[in-house]
C-alpha cells in the first residue's frame, strides 16, 4: 500500500485538496485489492488538529509526520493569498519532512500555490515548475533558481511536480495513476468521477473557449455559446447572424472587436485545440479531423502548421 499524505496550512481550498484525494480515493477502490487492503491510504498532516479553509469549512488532521518510503507521495494543497503580504509559510518542520522526503527517493507535488510550499524546501531550486497562471511571475519572483513553465497544466522534474490552479490537480493525480497503474486504470478513474477527460500536462491553462470571454459583448457572448455546442458542425455565417438577430457584416465586426477574431476562426480554434487534446490521447491526425468536423486532415495540418509557427 502506498501513502498519500496531504499536507494542510490555513486557509488552504477545498477544491484543490478534494480533487486529488478523490482521484486516490477511487483509485483504490477500482483497483484489485491486496490481501484486503487498499492500493493507497489517504493521511492528512498539520501543524495543528484542525485546519481552517478558504471556502470557511475547517478539516481535521494529523499532527505527528507518518514514517515515508519512497512509493509514497506527498501533495500540498494550494491556499488563498499566497503573496509576500499574505501567504502562509510552512513551518522549519514542514519543509525539512518535505525536502528530506525527496531526497530518500519519494515524490512531492503541489497543486495550484502549494507550489510556493515546494519552493520554501527548496524542491524548486533548479527544476521546472508551474501554478495557477495568475499566480507565476510572484512565484518567479520569489524562487528565482526555479524555471517557472507558463501556461500548462502541470510539470514533472525529478519526482517534483506541480499542477495550475484549482481543477488541475485532478490532471495530476489521474497523471500519476496512468504512470503506475496505466492508462486505462486512469480512465476509469476519470470515469468514475465524471471527469470528461485526462488532459496532458502542456494543455494550456486556459482554453480557447476561456480566453476569448473577457469582454462585455452580450450578443458575442450568445454566438460564442452556439459555437462551443456545436464546434464540430457546419456553421454558416448567415445562420449565425440569424440567431443573433443581426447582419452578418455587424456580427462579424462585433465578434471581431469583442475576440479578436472572426466567428470562422473562433470555430476552427476549438476544432484545433479539441484535436490537439485526441492526438495526444493517441489519435491519429485523420481521426482527428473527422472527430471535430473537418471533411479532411488537410486543414488541420494547415492550422496545425500555423499554431507551430
Amino acid at each position: 500500500m502506498s501513502e498519500v499524505v496531504f499536507l494542510l496550512v490555513p486557509k488552504l481550498h477545498l477544491l484543490d485538496l478534494a480533487g486529488a484525494a478523490q482521484v486516490f480515493s477511487t483509485a483504490a477502490d477500482v483497483l484489485p485489492s491486496s490481501r484486503g487492503s487498499a492500493c493507497y491510504r489517504l493521511r492528512y498532516v498539520a501543524d495543528d488538529p484542525e485546519v481552517p479553509t478558504a471556502q470557511g469549512l475547517a478539516v481535521k488532521a494529523e499532527t505527528a509526520w507518518p514514517k515515508l518510503g519512497a512509493d509514497d507521495l506527498v501533495m500540498v494543497p494550494g491556499w488563498r493569498s499566497p503573496g509576500t503580504a499574505g501567504g502562509p509559510r510552512l513551518s522549519a518542520s514542514q519543509a525539512r519532512n518535505l525536502y528530506d522526503h525527496h531526497r530518500l527517493g519519494g515524490t512531492v507535488a503541489s497543486v495550484c500555490s502549494g507550489a510556493f510550499a515546494l519552493g520554501q524546501s527548496g524542491l524548486l531550486d533548479g527544476r521546472r515548475c508551474t501554478t495557477h497562471h495568475d499566480l507565476q511571475e510572484e512565484l518567479a519572483r520569489r524562487f528565482p533558481e526555479a524555471s517557472v513553465i507558463r501556461d500548462v497544466l502541470y510539470t514533472e522534474d525529478d519526482r517534483v511536480i506541480t499542477s495550475a490552479g484549482i481543477a488541475s490537480g485532478i490532471d495530476l493525480a489521474l497523471h500519476l495513476v496512468a504512470v503506475r497503474h496505466g492508462p486505462a486504470v486512469a480512465a476509469r478513474v476519470a470515469r468514475e468521477m465524471v471527469v470528461f477527460a485526462r488532459r496532458n500536462g502542456d494543455e494550456p491553462q486556459a482554453s480557447a473557449m476561456l480566453r476569448h470571454r473577457s469582454h462585455l459583448s452580450d450578443a458575442v457572448h450568445r454566438v460564442q455559446d452556439r459555437i462551443d455546442a456545436h464546434f464540430t458542425k457546419a456553421l454558416p455565417l448567415p445562420e449565425l447572424a440569424s440567431a443573433t438577430g443581426v447582419s452578418q457584416r455587424t456580427l462579424t465586426r462585433q465578434f471581431t472587436e469583442a475576440t479578436g477574431l472572426t466567428p470562422l476562426r473562433y470555430q476552427s480554434l476549438l476544432r484545433l485545440e479539441r484535436a490537439e487534446h485526441l492526438i495526444g490521447q493517441g489519435a491519429t491526425v485523420d481521426a482527428a479531423a473527422r472527430a471535430v468536423g473537418f471533411a479532411d486532415a488537410r486543414m488541420l495540418r494547415r492550422l496545425r502548421a500555423g499554431a507551430a509557427a
